[in-house]
Parts: C-alpha cells; sequence; structure tokens
C-alpha cells in the first residue's frame, strides 16, 4: 500500500468529483489532459442518447447462464421440486372432474369426502413446495450476483487510469448497483417461474390430450396466437425500451452523485439553477424512457387475457356441445376450463417475465461490456527492491494522438536527489507523475529505475515503492489512525504514531477530540486543509517509499502551516528520490535540480541559483513571485 495516489481528492472509482456545464462538458478546464486520477472528463451527454442495439442477446443470456450453473446442487433441487410441484397442479383440476362425475352426480358422499381431502392436501403440499423452491433459488440467486459483482468490482480495479478517464463514475456506479439487482431479480423471482410454467405447460398439455384429444385441441388452439403477438408485437419493443431505460438511469445517477460531491462549489458559483435545468433534462430523459418501457411492459397482461379468455369462451361453447352431444361429460369439461384456467396461468407468467427479462439482459449487457474492458497488462514480473534511481530517455507521450503532452523529455535523477519540476499548467509536470507510476505507459522513449525499464517491472511491486502526497488529500471512512495506517496495513499502533509525530501531525491529533479515535467527517470538512495533508504525510512516512511524489503539497495552505508541512515534508525526504510540483519556489531552492518545463519540453534545467543568473523562464517567475504578480501571466507573457 506504499502507493498513495489516494490522497488526491477522488471518488470510490479514483476519479476526481467533476461537475457539468449545460453542453454536457467540464465546467473549468483541466490542469492537463488528464492529470492524475483523472481530473475533468469527457461530457456526459453521450448518454442521454438512444442506446445501440443488442449486440448478441443470446449470448448475454448463456453468459448469465454460465454464472449461475455454478449453483448445481441448488439448481438440481429446485428442479425436482419444480417437476413434483407441477405433477400437483395438475392433478388438481383432474381430481375435480373426478368428484363431479363419480362422487358428486351419483351421490357418493364418503368418496366426495376423500377426494376433497386428497384435494386439500394436494393444494397444500404445492404452495409448501413453491415456498421451498423460492427460498432455494433465493440463496441460489444470491450467491450467482454476489460472483457477479465481484467480477464486476474486480476488473474495475484491474482497468487503467485512461478508462475512468472516459467513463461517469455515477454510470460505473449505476452498473455496480441497479443494473446487477436487476439482474438479481431475475434469478431469485423469475427463473423458477420460467421453470414451472414452461413445465406447466406441457404436463397440461399432455394430460388435456390424454383426456379428450378433441377438447384439448380447442384449448390449445390460442396459443400460437398469442405467441405471435408477444414477439412480433411486444418482446422487441420492450427490449430496446428497457435497454434506454437503463442507459438513462445510469446517466441520471451519475449527474446525482456528482451534484451530491460537488455541491459545496455550487452553491459557491451560484450555479443551482444551471444544475436544476441538467437535472431535469437528466430525469425527463429518464422519465421518458421508463413511461416508454413501462407502456410496452403494460400491452403484456392485457394482450394474453383477451387470448386466455378468448380460448376459455371457445372451450365454453365446444365442450357445451359435446355434452348435449354426449362426447363429454360435466366432470371432464370442469376439468378443462380448470385446466384452460392454468394453461392461462403460466403464459400470463411467462409474458410478464419478457418484460422483467428484458430489464435483465439489458443490465447484464451493461455489465458485462465493462467485464470484457482490457484490464491492465500483468506481462511483467520482476519484484525486485527499487533502490531510486530514475532516467527519462526522450520520453514522448499524448492522452488523445492529436494533442502531445510531453516531447522527447529526458531526465535523469540521481538515488537520493530531490527534483523540482515547475512550469505553466498543462506544461507536462504532472503527466511525468503519470508516467513514472504507470498510470500510463509512454508513446515513445522508456522511463527506467535502477536502469530498469519499468515496463519490465510489475506495476504493484513498483507502486508499493512510490509515495505521493497532493495537494488534495482523501480521507477513508475510518479514525484517523486507520487513516494513517493505509500507508502500511501491518503497521502497529506505535509505528502509526511514530509516523504521525515525524510528519508534525501528533499535536493536533491529540487537540482532536477523540484523538487518534476521531472519525473525519463527510469528505474530512471537519479537519483543515493543512491538517489532511499532515496526515498525508504521515501516511507516506509510514509507508517507507523509496521515491517520493509531491504534488503542490502546500500550495493551499497558510504560511504557518505551509512551515510545519515543509519541515515534515524535508524529513520525509531524506534518503529517498524525491520529485516535487510546486509553485512556490520558495520550497524548491535547495532542490538538486529545477527542471522547467513549458508546451512538453524541459526548456531549462540546473541548480536555483544557476536558473536565476540565466534570467530566462525560472528567473522571471521566481522574481515575480516576490513582486505580487501571478506566475502564471508571466509565463503566458513570455
Amino acid at each position: 500500500m506504499g502507493l498513495l495516489a489516494a490522497n488526491q481528492k477522488t471518488d470510490a472509482m479514483g476519479r476526481r468529483p467533476m461537475a457539468h456545464n449545460p453542453n454536457g462538458g467540464p465546467t473549468t478546464a483541466p490542469r492537463e489532459m488528464p492529470p492524475i486520477m483523472g481530473r475533468g472528463g469527457p461530457p456526459m451527454a453521450h448518454l442521454m442518447g438512444k442506446p445501440q442495439p443488442a449486440k448478441n442477446v443470446r449470448g448475454t443470456l448463456w453468459r448469465l447462464w454460465g454464472y449461475l450453473r455454478r449453483q448445481r446442487a441448488a439448481l438440481l433441487t429446485t428442479a425436482a421440486i419444480v417437476v413434483v410441484n407441477t405433477g400437483l397442479i395438475v392433478s388438481g383440476p383432474y381430481l375435480l372432474g373426478l368428484a363431479i362425475d363419480q362422487a358428486l352426480t351419483p351421490g357418493d358422499l364418503a368418496l366426495l369426502a376423500r377426494i376433497g381431502a386428497l384435494m386439500l392436501g394436494v393444494y397444500a403440499l404445492s404452495a409448501l413446495l413453491t415456498w421451498l423452491q423460492t427460498y432455494i433459488m433465493a440463496g441460489a440467486a444470491q450467491r450467482t450476483v454476489r460472483d457477479l459483482r465481484t467480477d464486476l468490482f474486480d476488473r474495475l480495479q484491474e482497468l487503467p487510469l485512461r478508462f475512468f478517464d472516459s467513463r461517469p463514475h455515477g454510470d460505473l456506479m449505476s452498473r455496480l448497483t441497479n443494473d446487477v439487482e436487476t439482474i438479481n431479480t431475475v434469478l431469485s423471482e423469475s427463473v423458477t417461474q420460467l421453470i414451472s410454467g414452461l413445465l406447466s405447460l406441457v404436463a397440461i398439455a399432455a394430460v388435456m390430450v390424454w383426456i379428450n384429444p378433441l377438447l384439448a385441441l380447442v384449448t390449445l388452439l390460442t396459443t400460437p396466437l398469442m405467441m405471435t403477438l408477444l414477439t412480433r408485437l411486444v418482446v422487441r419493443r420492450t427490449r430496446t425500451a428497457f435497454r434506454e431505460q437503463q442507459a438513462t438511469l445510469g446517466a441520471l445517477n451519475g449527474l446525482i452523485e456528482e451534484t451530491i460531491t460537488g455541491q459545496r462549489v455550487i452553491i459557491a458559483y451560484g450555479r443551482e439553477a444551471t444544475i436544476l435545468a441538467q437535472f431535469d433534462a437528466a430525469n425527463h430523459s429518464f422519465r421518458r424512457a421508463a413511461t416508454q418501457a413501462q407502456i410496452f411492459a403494460g400491452f403484456m397482461g392485457p394482450l394474453t387475457n383477451v387470448v386466455n379468455n378468448t380460448g376459455l369462451a371457445l372451450l365454453g361453447g365446444v365442450g357445451g356441445w359435446m355434452v348435449i352431444q354426449g362426447m363429454a361429460t360435466v366432470g371432464t369439461i370442469a376439468s378443462f376450463i380448470n385446466y384452460s384456467r392454468q394453461f392461462g396461468r403460466p403464459l400470463n407468467e411467462i409474458a410478464n417475465l419478457f418484460n422483467t427479462i428484458q430489464g435483465a439482459v439489458a443490465g447484464a449487457e451493461r455489465v458485462f461490456e465493462l467485464i470484457d474492458e482490457t484490464p491492465e497488462s500483468r506481462e511483467a514480473a520482476r519484484q525486485a527492491a527499487l533502490g531510486g534511481d530514475v532516467a527519462f530517455e526522450d520520453v514522448s507521450f499524448a492522452y488523445t494522438p492529436d494533442a502531445p503532452v510531453l516531447k522527447h523529455v529526458s531526465l535523469h535523477a540521481r538515488a537520493g536527489q530531490t527534483v523540482a519540476l515547475v512550469g505553466p499548467t498543462g506544461a507536462g509536470k504532472t503527466t511525468i507523475v503519470n508516467l513514472l507510476t504507470r498510470f500510463y505507459d509512454v508513446d515513445g522513449g522508456r522511463i527506467t529505475v535502477d536502469g530498469v525499464d519499468i515496463r519490465e517491472i510489475d506495476r504493484h511491486a513498483l507502486r508499493r515503492q512510490l509515495g505521493i502526497v497532493l495537494q488534495d488529500t482523501y480521507l477513508f471512512t475510518g479514525t484517523v489512525l486507520e487513516n494513517i495506517r493505509y500507508g502500511r496495513l501491518d503497521a502497529t499502533d506505535a509505528e502509526v504514531h511514530a509516523a504521525a509525530r515525524l510528519a508534525n501531525a501528533e499535536q493536533f491529533i491529540h487537540r482532536l477530540p477523540h484523538g487518534y479515535a476521531t472519525l473525519p467527517s463527510e469528505r474530512a470538512s471537519n479537519l483543515s486543509q493543512g491538517q489532511r495533508q499532515l496526515l498525508a504525510i504521515a501516511r507516506a512516512v509510514l509507508a517507507d517509499p523509496r521515491i517520493l511524489i509531491l504534488d503542490e503539497a502546500t500550495s493551499s495552505v497558510d504560511t504557518r502551516t505551509e512551515q510545519q508541512i515543509q519541515e515534515a515534508m524535508l524529513r520525509l525526504m531524506t534518503g529517498r528520490t524525491s520529485f516535487v510540483i510546486a509553485h512556490r519556489l520558495s520550497t524548491i531552492r535547495n532542490a538538486d535540480q529545477i527542471l522547467v518545463l513549458r508546451h512538453g519540453e524541459i526548456v531549462e534545467r540546473g541548480a536555483h541559483a544557476d536558473l536565476l543568473a540565466q534570467r530566462g523562464f525560472y528567473h522571471a517567475l521566481y522574481t515575480s513571485q516576490f513582486r505580487g504578480q501571478r506566475a502564471d501571466a508571466v509565463f503566458s507573457e513570455v
């Protein structure tokens, strides 16, 4: 856990909170495209449009079955229960006809009582088995969804940052929650209904043909009509409608999540009306998609009822004629009327299940889309400890092909040296850090540590030996002590306390209401920016990395706090290779090397005194700070 990139204020997916303007883009331009952990990102508006048609519905269902079939014991038990239960359900109408013809008509009350008791037992046992199959299948469904959710979350941890740069994290959250829950609903409730319904249809049809083939033909005559109406008029439309509903729900969740996260900025800039307009638009899109989906879904019940009632009327007419002609008994007609209703019930259930299944397929497509994303490559296996000698050799890099960020950059930091990176916004300072940590891989050239190309070093082994302290510190749910221990999870309390002392953090920690046991509030608003920075430094001290990256760690604090942070950073930097990104040049005067970047190139390099003597970019920046001018303005003028 030596990599402390989480010190930057990011969300659970590793992206920085981002608000959107009415046109769908970011409200402010990113420092670079994009800096560490993805500040900024593409518009969300593409999620509001009409989703693409399903690529392979059958393949999606087959992949879901691949997860479900891991629960073989539960499935086999459920299948056996369903078979027995289907037999009980089918026997009910037969016993009813038997009671009418052989007990009620002759007036045999004893036989009628025995058949009545048998029917009562059949229906009671059927109810018990129905509950049992639901109970077993619910457990199997939960385990299946657990596996699916685990695979999805594991894949998110393996994806490169480039992936998160182009995805709103609210949509990713929606796939982890709403889409997976839709799948859970289908597996826990609908699978057994579907199997039971299909078995019931086959069993009822077989029994009806055995009792009276002609009446069976009349009863089953309406089935092809129903299937034609379902497949041609409803199912195809509901599939598209439910897919659009899931997509617009993901977009709406993304907007809500970002709005809640960035509420302080929204209020500060008075953008409540803009956010409300964006929410109204997203909410309207979701309402329209959901309404359309439910309208199409609503056709199922009425259509099946019309077809079933038509079949029932036809059965009544033909059955009455057959009784008059002596071709059937009253009990047989009563049995067939019950069978007809039972035959219509699974048809109605299957028809309604189509709606639920369409939503599950739409959600599963979105889930599998993430699972199928290409993870970070893990071809390297070197696990050696790093000494800290870092070299960039003719490195070039672009986040997008038409916008190069670094152009043939070369630098060498010997083990234990401090290298400062300065330059205007967008010059490539943070990109150098992104490449060193292998958040991204170089497009040209190479980066070496101790002479070894970092692409040959296992990513996790590399990152465990890196420590990053950024200007925005992210604190997780848990106590102050647990947040410091995030740097090394096996550290003892004594080691955590020692790290806090070295970071100048222990003094303010003891003033907190519960000391190390204090729980930071939401977004750590009960701690000052400087206090959060000191906790980040303590976290890095505990991790004991070989290479340090300090990204503008003192840019947002007062002078007194800055002094405390600088003292802590000096202790932390001792004996370690350090890369320092800073706008306050007073913090880097003693750096071994100062690299001045402009437009992705190193235009000046050297010690503080040497760069001042050159009277170039660095000299202009340094003197401007003491005149109170803005550094970026000086660079733009030069």
